[in-house]
């Protein structure tokens, strides 16, 4: 049994969740005008539960029983319906969250646990930058050790001055030949070097100049340039190979074993990475160690995140979900290169970044298992304790009886679950447009890692201090988040991908007209390239857990991201190119940022849309759209309720909507929840399939009184709202 759930796990960011549940027997929901009914098409809303300020389902008749005809109605019409107690039903783990708690002391401070992983995250992912930084460097010419020249004369009449071949650029001291003259009679005759002295490559090493890296690096101590340059970006295309197998171990480790035994595993290997880095004599052991961290990146903090996001109630999600990326993780990145200035010894700064991850083992007896995955596993009971440990110290008093429920509930969801056929991601490529918006959402996430990945490295080649330009394209996190949630959700996602993409590809080609001696004016180009690169990055992350269908979303999400990750073992290479020529780097960015903007405008809208289920809705996802269909530029149209009438006389709210390719939810109930990692849009619901199973089940008249779900529009779950009245 334990092989039928794998949500919520690492390589499952995606949105599994109630509200994107709809009803798959597609006869039962036709448009009924006259019950207020709208049937979930691929032009409509997608439904979602009305909650109360709370999050918890809306007692929309409090304490009072409906009538079989009126109970029969609101099933009818997508109403909210109760159970015979009165309560609300208890169906999966989301329903569980408002009896013990969405947001009390025990999540907030799950929250702020979240900000040391955050913090792991950013050191395992840029460690390297700052462990293999090189400055200006020429050959050392032993001959003139005991001249007395400052290293500015020496290269005057040792170094011959070059010109890139490539883009142009200013002369500058070639760094792998010297001149193959006799320096004493240059020295006493006074000669001065001209075009015609013959040249030879550097055979003593080099001098290195240390006034903007502050400290000598693994490159500088092994002398990794020139004919031997190509070592370091070896060293960080294995990183990301790491990853790659880090992404499927860990991922089947977490499913298997449970996401704390993963999370602590995870941590260690990078503690482990970072020792082994700062103890390395050779380039095997070193790029050894760079595999192994980048087994741990990303894994180091997803797991956490997840898990924290499970425990946390949907209205409050967006909070915690951006809040640690906007701040904990950009506090990570930002603080990174004063680390390694104020230690300047890249063994020691090896050692200070990645130590503390050992720190993980806490987590054993600090950090509750994922309730979520203890449920797919049958340890119901084990789960239920840690629900009660939720409700004590969230000072919540939980009736024996909603465990029970969940218990039963959980029974029938993994019941219900083995009997369904299996999918695999091999089903998204089977049918033409499932195949054209699959190859073209992998296309949009390879050339975002590719950009983003290399926007973040080349800021050690853009003629300032990488301490500081790091640092402060590094910040450019908390802005691209911010717009995100402000426009994400008003504009939709093919125009804000489009807009950032185009504005990262701009300002990365517009550093080709800068003068070379304006360095400051490039680096504030290529920032600003940066920030725009950012606010894409998160949108594609989003994008992947909408448009690929429920049935295969953990499958087809794991598939993305394998292939950025492999594509972005071209980033360093790319970085290096600024060794032939600084322009080189951010124009070939440009041109890969301008091709994925026309990428993004290809896919189809997601933003008001129901979400795809089955292979066959990602099939017709998007049939009712033109090219020109843009959410910002149409006019916003709202939900109206109407009503239904309950045993009692009181009238009973149910919303519909009128027909429009994107409608949105009234402005008095805030905007749709969004969560990122790095922006990562999660929402996990284990038994949301319960729900289904019933609805497919013609015999099973349970589901009349356990769906609670009405139609509302937008992308992701909803924020706190005020009772419908």
């Amino acid at each position: 049994m334990a092989g039928k759930f794998n949500y919520g796990g690492v390589d499952n960011p995606a949105w599994i969740n109630d509200e994107d549940e709809t009803n798959k027997q597609r006869e039962q929901q036709q448009h009924h005008r006259h019950h207020g009914k709208v049937g979930p098409t691929l032009s409509s809303p997608r439904p979602l539960r009305i909650v109360d300020r709370a999050g918890s389902l809306s007692r929309i008749v409090q304490h009072k029983k409906l009538s079989p005809t009126s109970s029969s109605s609101v099933a009818s019409s997508g109403g909210v319906t109760l159970d015979d107690d009165g309560d609300d039903p208890v169906v999966d783990f989301d329903d569980m969250l408002p009896h013990v708690g969405e947001f009390g002391p025990y999540q907030i401070a799950l929250f702020f646990l979240t900000a040391p992983f955050c913090f792991f995250l950013a050191f395992s992912y840029f460690s390297q930058v700052f462990i293999t930084l090189v400055d200006v460097h020429t050959c050392h010419i032993p001959q003139l050790n005991r001249s007395g020249l400052n290293i500015t004369q020496k290269r005057e009449i040792s170094i011959p001055l070059v010109t890139n071949s490539v883009l142009g650029g200013p002369a500058t001291y070639d760094s792998c030949t010297a001149y193959d003259v006799d320096y004493e009679s240059v020295l006493r005759d006074g000669l001065r070097p001209n075009a015609t002295w013959p040249t030879r490559p550097c055979s003593d090493g080099w001098d290195y100049d240390l006034e903007q890296i502050r400290y000598h690096s693994a490159v500088t101590e092994n002398n990794w340039v020139c004919d031997e340059a190509g070592k370091v970006p070896l060293a960080q295309a294995l990183f990301f190979c790491g990853s790659i197998v880090g992404g499927i171990v860990l991922g089947y480790v977490a499913d298997r074993f449970g996401r704390i035994p993963a999370l602590i595993l995870c941590n260690l290997t990078g503690a482990l990475a970072g020792i082994i880095t700062a103890f390395s004599t050779t380039f095997g052991l070193f790029a050894f160690s760079r595999f192994l961290m980048g087994i741990a990146f990303d894994n180091s903090f997803t797991l956490m995140y997840i898990l924290v996001l499970e425990y946390v109630g949907p209205t409050y999600r967006t909070l915690v979900a951006n809040l640690s990326i906007a701040l904990f993780y950009t506090a990570g990145t930002t603080v990174l290169p004063w680390i390694a200035w104020g230690i300047s010894d890249w063994r020691m700064f090896s050692l200070a970044t990645s130590i503390p991850m050992a720190s993980v083992i806490l987590a054993y007896w600090i950090v509750p298992e994922s309730a979520r995955w203890l449920l797919s596993q049958g340890q119901t009971e084990r789960a239920i304790s840690i629900l009660k440990t939720f409700a004590r110290i969230n000072k919540k008093q939980v009736d024996e009886s909603v465990y029970k429920k969940l218990k039963t509930a959980t029974e029938e969801a993994m019941e219900a679950s083995s009997k369904e056929p299996q999918q695999t991601v091999l089903d998204l490529l089977r049918t033409p447009r499932m195949r054209r918006n699959t190859i073209l959402l992998t296309m949009l996430w390879v050339l975002v890692a590719v950009v983003y990945d290399g926007h973040a490295r080349n800021t050690a080649n853009l003629g300032l201090s990488v301490f500081l330009t790091f640092s402060v394209a590094s910040v450019t996190e908390l802005p691209a988040d911010l717009v995100l949630v402000f426009f994400l959700d008003k504009w939709g996602r093919r125009i804000l991908a489009f807009g950032s993409l185009l504005g990262a590809s701009v300002f990365s080609l517009a550093t080709l007209a800068v003068p070379n001696d304006q360095a400051v004016l490039t680096a504030v180009l290529a920032i600003i390239g940066r920030f725009c690169v950012n606010i894409t990055f998160n949108i594609g992350l989003q994008y992947g857990a909408e448009l690929i269908p429920t049935s295969v979303r953990a499958q087809g999400i794991a598939y993305v991201h394998i292939a950025g990750y492999v594509a972005a073992i071209v980033s360093p290479y790319i970085v290096d190119l600024a060794r032939f020529s600084q322009f080189l780097p951010l124009t070939i960015l440009g041109i890969l940022a301008l091709i994925g903007a026309i990428v993004g405008l290809m896919l189809p809208e997601t933003l008001g849309a129901i979400l795809p289920e089955t292979i066959e809705d990602g099939e017709n996802f998007g049939k009712d759209q033109s090219f020109w269909d843009f959410p910002c530029c149409q006019r916003q149209k709202e939900i109206e309720p109407d009503t239904v009438t309950a045993s009692s006389g009181d009238s009973l709210p149910v919303v519909s909507a009128k027909d429009s390719n994107f409608i949105r939810a009234p402005s008095n109930r805030a905007n749709a929840l969004r969560t990122s990692i790095r922006g990562e849009a999660f929402r996990s619901s284990l038994l949301a399939r319960q729900r289904q199973q019933r609805q497919l089940d013609p015999n099973d008249k349970s589901h009349k009184t356990n769906n609670p779900e009405t139609i509302i529009s937008s992308s992701s779950a909803p924020p706190p709202r005020p009772p419908i009245d």
